[in-house]
């Protein structure tokens, strides 16, 4: 099985890494395209993979392609790799915005679409993609596609209508917890322990309480009493977070990115 990654910039980039790293391709059956060649060739000799210059031509020699540009740039880029598209390859596109049906114009309805939404831990093995497919792409294909980023993370099959919820839950998030980790090591920082420091400890929280979460189906509430003690320090916090709609001020964050998906979609 040979892939091709058409763009591999942050997200194809990280995903291209993250399966490298993992062992789930070998870096003798990928090769990437990307629009600057100079700087492509430079990529793929660090990364030990083998550089195309043309989008059409990367297309005719692989089996997967993943599609790793920005979406705005699909009306370029779609009509060349529809030059040499065959329904026998897969296409697998990670653009938000950009529905299979819009892809299916430029492939054709027999055209083999899967549509992932990844995020960027997806460099350090981390990821959390949901996958999305039309009805020309069979469960055998799809438990496959799955099995590929399962080896650097956590993948689930989702209709495509739930995508936008899905860009607003993890595709995004990473964001926001980095906004998260920065505000609590700022604060310590405040109170003496140098901010480098403070943000391994921030870190290495916020890692382990995503695992105890993975870990346990107990309720996230019944999770955040166990670490307070009446009259004690968390139970402060958590009421000063509380007191400032901590919960709706995500919420509403985590929805505007969703209405942006819902808006990028409906645009041609």
């Amino acid at each position: 099985m040979k892939y091709g990654f058409i763009g591999v910039g942050n997200m194809g980039g990280a995903i291209l890494k993250g399966l490298l790293n993992a062992g789930a391709v070998s870096r003798g059956d990928v090769v990437i395209c990307g629009r600057d060649f100079v700087k492509t060739q430079g990529q793929a000799a660090e990364l030990g993979v083998t550089a195309l210059e043309e989008q059409s031509e990367t297309v005719g020699v692989v089996d997967v392609v993943f599609i790793g540009v920005e979406p705005g740039t699909f009306p370029e880029v779609m009509p060349k790799i529809a030059e040499k598209y065959t329904p026998d390859k897969l296409i697998i596109s990670m653009a938000a915005g950009k529905t299979i049906e819009f892809m299916e114009e430029y492939l054709g309805s027999d055209a083999r679409i899967i549509r992932i939404m990844p995020n960027t831990p997806a460099k350090v093995g981390e990821i959390m993609v949901s996958v999305s497919r039309n009805n020309n792409v069979s469960d055998e294909e799809i438990q496959n596609i799955i099995g590929l980023f399962s080896t650097m993370g956590k993948a689930a099959e989702v209709p495509e209508e739930m995508i936008h919820a899905v860009i607003g839950v993890s595709g995004s998030s990473p964001a926001y917890t980095y906004m998260y980790i920065d505000a609590l090591a700022k604060s310590a920082a405040e109170y003496g322990i140098p901010y480098e420091k403070a943000r391994v400890f921030a870190a290495q929280a916020v890692l382990g309480a995503a695992k105890m979460v993975l870990s346990t189906d107990v309720e996230l509430g019944t999770l955040v009493k166990n670490v307070c003690s009446p009259g004690g320090t968390t139970i402060e916090a958590v009421e000063s977070l509380q007191d400032s709609d901590f919960e709706k001020i995500v919420e509403k964050a985590a929805g505007a990115a969703i209405e942006k998906s819902m808006a990028m979609s409906r645009k041609k």
